[in-house]
This record gives C-alpha cells, structure tokens and sequence, in this order.
C-alpha cells in the first residue's frame, strides 16, 4: 500500500493538469461519480456527518489493523471530496490516520474554492474519520 503522502502527491499531480478551477471540479465530480455508492444499510443517521450541507455518510471497518473507509454523499462535488478523502486515508493504520498531515487539501487550492459551509463539512468529515482511527486505536490499545 503506498504512503498517504505518496497518494496526496499523486493527486496534486492529477489537479496540477488543470489550471481553470471549472476543470477542477469536473475533475471532482468524475472521481465521485467513480466513488462506489454505499449500501443503503449504511446510510444511517448515525453515519451521518454534522455539519455538512449535503448529507453525507461515512463508514468505517477495522481489518487487519487497518481503517478501511466507505462514503457517499448526495451532492456530486461533495461526493468527489469524500472520495479524495477515502482515497488518501482508507487502508492505513489508525496510528497513521490520526497522525497524517493533510496538505493536498491546500496544495490543489480545495479549501480557497470551496463554499464555507463546504470547508466546514470537509473539516466534519476529516474529523470523523480521524475519529473511528482513534476509537480503533483505542480498542486495540485495550487488547495489547
């Protein structure tokens, strides 16, 4: 499994193609479309993220000491956001998830381009997946 920097320089590269934000959020869009849709049992209000303007839904699963991410979202653009976020983080160790640095938000110009409700549920949903890493961790901590 490649590094969770390795996969962010992977997408800077891929938004770094476009320069008119238009293409950018085609962009997006495509890889949320691209997003597998999650089973309806998942889309429970308790998978919902607060703070969202859309409804989004997160899932997480614990496998082998990895965090393994599943989303979805009604909005297309906030689809391709959770996608990028699963992406970048699904696969990894809590230990890695809790403590990774996130500059791809920054590096593609997502946060300058995103609505403040948006930005606020972009943060909402970062928080939650950091959230199941650390209540992972957590119940791992306690068996050991």
């Amino acid at each position: 499994m490649e590094s969770i920097n390795t996969i962010q320089d992977n997408i800077i590269e891929e938004f770094s193609v476009y320069d008119d934000w238009m293409d950018k959020y085609a962009l997006l869009i495509e890889m949320g479309n691209e997003l597998p849709a999650l089973e309806e049992q998942y889309k429970t209000p308790q998978n919902i993220i607060e703070g969202c303007q859309s409804r989004v839904w997160l899932e997480a699963e614990y496998l082998d000491g990895k965090v393994f991410f599943k989303g979805d979202s009604d909005a297309v653009i906030v689809k391709g956001i959770v996608s990028l976020l699963i992406r970048v983080l699904s696969g990894h160790t809590p230990n890695e998830i809790l403590h990774a640095d996130l500059y791809f938000i920054d590096a593609i110009g997502l946060k300058n381009h995103l609505s403040p409700t948006r930005s606020n549920g972009l943060v909402s949903m970062l928080k939650q997946m950091k959230l199941y890493a650390l209540v992972f961790k957590t119940k791992e901590d306690e068996k050991a």
